[in-house]
């Protein structure tokens, strides 16, 4: 028969008593064990000077001991005795407050204290402060998950720009380069305008309990990886334009990305290195990428002896499917790495919302599962255990989280015990989206707007302006325009002071020449590739220093205006002397020094500018509880500029190859990125959190 509540009360009252009264006399032996040892201490060194005394009177006998005054007692070592049995008759008293587990140093300090002295506090020493290391990162499992997912779409993307001007041409191979440069911003243009209508939607459902970061970049992954297969598959324009757009539409991963990692990397210290990894994934995917979908692309053109007609995988008639699409199978391949970085995010990454922490998650149970089956069935005998580095041991206060079961267990109690009210609150309270649009959130866009603005157009202008075809005075286009030169004077012709530079002439202007590179698919990988490696080696060796030394919003101004240099420069590569002539692709080593030039210019910036713009936006949240939809809307932001600019890039450029301008649209560019500049001096760095809700400050000065 089961007791009442009120028969189990006086146990319950026993029992507590019973703990807290054993705590107590813990503490007071704690206590008496650290007084009687200080006062054994302090009894064997007066003893030792004793004995030094009488040794140094001893050796000089002639010497008469100075007597001792009056009240000096306490040098006498009855008098040290009777003064420890003092302190441990008042140290057997109750403490006024409890300390369960009492600090060594506290523990160190009380002999002084009860003998008279002041204690001596040390200052630290000063911390050296330093650019932070990659090993010191935490999250590291979590940060490799989300960096993968990062770097699967960068290869997609890429991927495409190395044959996307002749996928276009096998659409129909009448069109003109112009018409074909003009479809090509058509199709990047699909896919940012499709993310520019849904990227703040998806912010909002990566904010909400119903939806959640995780389950966004999942949906993001499987409908990129959908996307790649149809393009890849596709036989029109219109066919190719419907599977951009049906991509855009569901890929908001940017913005959730940067969510997640700000989410799990809280210090400011360490962010410049966290938010590195983005754009570093970039340079990773413009090397890749390329390189894949250049080797790749027309497998039966590219390699007859292997897929073609008579070979060794396509037996007589060759390989049908790929004679059939030639560019599919560069799309297979994107969609192998978008499906790997998708079940890498199911079964290994955590979520972050506050909101959703403590929720079972079926991903994480499944991987659990199976590593407790394969723990099983390769048991080892002898464990073998590795050291942790410091940076992944659960500091208190943090939570770490059961794989199996998601309970989140606290190693350390807080210094502040949060009440059911205080926690139903903080997840309660959300701020208004109509608060969200503060002066910085607004002047942080702007400048997010126009960077992405050039940097996509350009992006997209460079691969189109390294496949179109070059200048040939044996068939000149437009008709107009019979010579590619220069001339530094409208009157006077001047000869080129070196055979490898082009004539100067009096026949066309500094501004009027045409034409692109002429490069195939094979060599747009490479020189797409060269831009990657190039960010790499910046990123690596020259990024943290300079980024440690001016900081975030500094360096961001700083190398915001070298981009109007290199878009100045870049439609001049047309005009470098090429050791092949055309209508055959550019070639030769001072093509390519020149090339290496503009790129190391451009990607220079764009590798300090890209990580203080990320840190700026995600900085520049006014509340904690909106920064999945700030991203939301910063990707939004993103989008609509990388839309408008490669659809108006690409149709300027096939403007100026018909009026004999191709350097028209570079030096618009170049315009715009000066704008950016100037807008960035309205830019400031936040602290994420600068609008403070109802009962959230006294909460806040509670935990501190």
């Amino acid at each position: 028969m089961p007791l009442p509540s009120s028969s189990l009360k006086p146990k319950s009252e026993n029992s507590s008593a019973t703990m807290l009264n054993s705590m107590e006399e813990v503490n007071v032996r704690q206590w008496e064990a650290a007084a009687e040892a200080a006062g054994s201490r302090r009894l064997k060194k007066h003893v030792a000077f004793e004995d030094k005394l009488e040794d140094e009177s001893k050796e000089r006998p002639k010497e008469k001991p100075k007597s001792k005054a009056k009240g000096s007692e306490d040098d006498d070592p009855a008098s040290l005795l009777r003064q420890h049995e003092a302190l441990l008759k008042q140290k057997r008293r109750r403490p006024k407050s409890l300390a369960f587990v009492p600090r060594v140093s506290s523990l160190g300090r009380r002999p002084s204290d009860a003998d008279g002295e002041e204690p001596k506090s040390t200052p630290p020493p000063p911390k050296k402060t330093g650019p932070v290391s990659w090993r010191d990162l935490p999250q590291k499992r979590q940060l490799f998950i989300l960096t993968m997912a990062r770097l699967s779409e960068p290869i997609t993307q890429t991927s495409l720009q190395a044959y996307m001007f002749y996928q276009l041409r096998s659409f129909d191979p009448s069109l003109p380069a112009s018409t074909i440069s003009a479809q090509a911003g058509i199709l990047q243009g699909c896919f940012t305008g499709a993310q520019f209508l849904t990227a703040m939607l998806w912010g909002r459902a990566a904010d909400a309990d119903w939806g959640g970061r995780k389950r966004v970049l999942l949906m993001g992954l499987f409908g990129t990886c959908v996307s790649a297969i149809g393009f890849g598959f596709s036989r029109s324009f219109l066919q190719a334009a419907i599977f951009r757009f049906v991509g855009g539409i569901l890929n908001g991963n940017v913005g959730v990305i940067r969510t997640m990692v700000s989410e799990i990397i809280k210090e400011k210290k360490y962010q410049s290195r966290a938010f590195l990894l983005l754009p570093m994934c970039f340079n990773i995917g413009v090397i890749v990428g390329p390189i894949c979908g250049g080797l790749l692309a027309d497998p039966v053109g590219s390699y007859p002896s292997v897929f073609g007609d008579n070979s060794f995988f396509g037996g007589k008639d060759g390989v049908w499917w790929m004679k059939h699409w030639p560019y599919a199978l560069p799309n297979l391949v994107s969609a192998m790495f978008l499906f790997s970085a998708a079940a890498g995010v199911f079964f290994g990454l955590e979520e972050t919302l506050e909101s959703l922490r403590d929720k079972p998650d079926l991903g994480l149970r499944i991987a659990h599962s199976i590593s407790a089956l394969l723990r099983r069935v390769f048991k080892r005998r002898n464990p073998q255990y590795t050291a942790v580095h410091d940076q992944d041991i659960d500091t208190p206060g943090t939570e770490s989280y059961d794989l199996e079961n998601r309970t989140p267990t606290t190693p350390i109690a807080p210094a502040t015990p949060l009440t059911p009210l205080s926690v139903a609150r903080r997840s309660r309270q959300k701020l208004p989206f109509r608060r969200i649009f503060t002066s910085n959130v607004l002047f942080t866009l702007l400048s997010h707007f126009l960077l992405a603005f050039h940097i996509g157009t350009f992006n997209n202008l460079w691969f189109i302006f390294l496949s179109t075809p070059r200048f040939d005075p044996a068939a000149p286009f437009p008709p107009s325009h019979t010579q590619q030169s220069l001339r530094m004077s409208p009157s006077q012709p001047h000869p080129s002071p070196s055979p490898l530079l082009p004539s100067l002439t009096s026949k066309t202007t500094a501004f009027s020449f045409t034409g692109g590179l002429g490069m195939p698919p094979r060599t747009v990988g490479f020189a797409m590739a060269v831009l990657g490696l190039i960010g790499i080696t910046l990123q690596l060796a020259v990024y943290p220093r300079v980024n440690a030394l001016l900081g975030t919003l500094r360096s961001y101004r700083t190398f915001l205006c070298l981009f109007p240099l290199t878009y100045s420069l870049a439609p001049y590569l047309a005009i470098v002397p090429s050791s092949s002539p055309p209508p055959g692709p550019a070639s030769g080593p001072l093509l390519w020094l020149a090339l290496g030039a503009v790129l190391f210019i451009q990607v220079l910036a764009r590798t300090f500018a890209l990580p203080a713009n990320t840190i700026l936006v995600n900085n520049c949240s006014p509340h904690p509880s909106v920064l999945g939809t700030v991203h939301g809307i910063g990707q939004s932001v993103s989008s609509a500029s990388r839309t408008l600019g490669p659809v108006l890039g690409g149709w300027l450029f096939g403007v100026g190859l018909q009026k004999g301008v191709v350097g028209g649209v570079w030096w618009g560019l170049a315009g715009m990125a000066m704008v950016g500049w100037v807008a960035s001096g309205w830019v400031f760095e936040g602290d994420g959190h600068e609008i403070w809700l109802e009962g959230e400050k006294d909460e806040g000065q509670g935990g501190r």
